[in-house]
This record gives C-alpha cells, structure tokens and sequence, in this order.
C-alpha cells in the first residue's frame, strides 16, 4: 500500500528552531551596505502556522535570507518596496486585497522582484490570472519543504517552477478545441457578460452584485451556458471561452 507523504508545513509538529544566519556586515559611513550575497526572500501567508512553518524553513536554508513576514497583502504593500527581496512567496486567499491583486501591484512597483504563488488553488482561473499578474511560479501548499526550496532557486534562476498537477493544467488548456463559432454566436449578451466576470475570478454571488440580478438567476445563466458550449464545469467553459477570444490567460 502506497503511503502519502507527510508534509511538515502542514502540521502542528513544527520544524525545529534554526541557527539564524547572520546579516551581512553593512559598508562604512556614508557607504551603501555590499551587495547581498544571500537571495533575499519575503513570505505573505494569513495562516499563523504556515507562515511559522515557512518562515523556519527559509531562515535555516542555506543560501537565503528571509527579509520580510506579512500576514497580509496591504502589510506586503507596506513593507516589500523597503526590503526589495528577490523572490516572494505568496498565498491567493489573503484578508483583504488578494494575493493575485498584490503580485500586479507589486511588480508595477518592483519588476525585477519574482513571485511564486503558494496556495491551495488548483483551478485554471486562479492560475492564469496569477501568472498574467506577474507571477513566475505556482505552486500547491502540499509541496514539500524541499520542493519549495528548490522552486525559490529555479525561479532566481530564471525559470518558472510550477507543481506537476499544475503545469499539467496548463498544457490541457491549449489543447483543449477552440468552441465552434456557431456555439458562442449562440450566447446571449447576458451569458458573455458572465463569462467575461467568471473570467476574472469573480463567483456567483459577486457576479450577481455586479449585474444587479439574483443568485438564482446567475446560476441559471450558468446552466445555459454550459449547455450551449457542451461542458459540464466553469473551467471547461473558461477554457472555451478563453479560447474563442483568442487564446491565452483570462483578462483582469
């Protein structure tokens, strides 16, 4: 019988206490401090655990140098433009402004800086707006601490980490059959109004606010449009209507 991997992250049972790597020694008076030889890494995480959890994790990894902890996306705002890390890592569900809203505003702020986006969220909306706003990786919070260790590296590095199941994801969505012409010539105005705000990452209850219509009425629409494109999920209909605009990421 195949036995699932514990992560660490995830549990009560913490990672022990580091040997805290000491900072830099900064330049003489007057003189800006050397150039960092650490890569610099900030965490915005809400949960109280992970964030302890992480913050461990990268404090006793060779080779980084944790620079900032926020617990939300207004205190990485605050924080992130001072300590300019080199990679962040960045939860989605965050009180307040989202962690997809903070990656666009932070990379209009500090574009070098890259992100890796550390969540739960495994649907293509939530991915492809994340990326669109400027993040270079993606990964699921069962990652194992090694995995994430070794995501922060690629991503300095240049490259664009991603969980397996993810990235998986991706390649099925641009495979996926563009819909016909006759299917969404089919949609009612309504219906493509949905779509666009499904596409942005809104859920029913927003999309109802936004149109001024009911719930009820937002999830009949749904089940119409559905039908007409011949899926069964609101992923399957984002990746045909994706594909009908033209391809590529849902706007914002």
């Amino acid at each position: 019988m195949q036995r699932h991997r514990r992560n660490p992250l995830t549990t009560r049972n913490e990672i022990p206490s580091p040997v805290t790597t000491p900072a830099p020694p900064v330049g003489g008076a007057g003189g800006p401090p050397p150039a960092d030889p650490l890569t610099t890494v900030a965490l915005v995480e809400d949960s109280a655990m992970m964030r302890r959890n992480l913050e461990r994790l990268l404090r006793r990894a060779p080779g980084l140098r944790c620079v900032s902890v926020c617990a939300s996306a207004e205190e990485a705002l605050e924080q992130l433009p001072r300590t300019r890390p080199d990679v962040v890592l960045m939860d989605i569900n965050l009180p307040g402004l989202s962690g997809i809203e903070c990656t666009a505003r932070l990379k209009q702020l500090l574009p070098a800086m890259q992100v890796i986006m550390l969540t739960v969220y495994e649907d293509t909306t939530n991915i492809f707006n994340a990326l669109k706003a400027g993040a270079c990786g993606y990964l699921l919070k069962r990652a194992l601490p090694a995995e994430i260790l070794d995501a922060i590296t690629t991503v300095n590095n240049g490259g664009a980490p991603m969980t397996s199941e993810i990235a998986r994801k991706i390649v099925m969505t641009f495979q996926s059959p563009p819909a016909d012409a006759t299917e969404t010539a089919h949609l009612t105005t309504r219906e493509l109004e949905i779509l666009e705000l499904l596409s942005r990452g809104k859920v029913s209850k927003e999309i109802a606010e936004s149109l001024a219509i009911s719930y009820h009425t937002v999830r009949v629409h749904l089940k119409h449009i559905y039908e007409k494109l011949h899926v069964r999920s609101r992923s399957e209909a984002m990746v045909r209507f994706m594909a009908d605009k033209g391809g590529g990421a849902p706007p914002r």
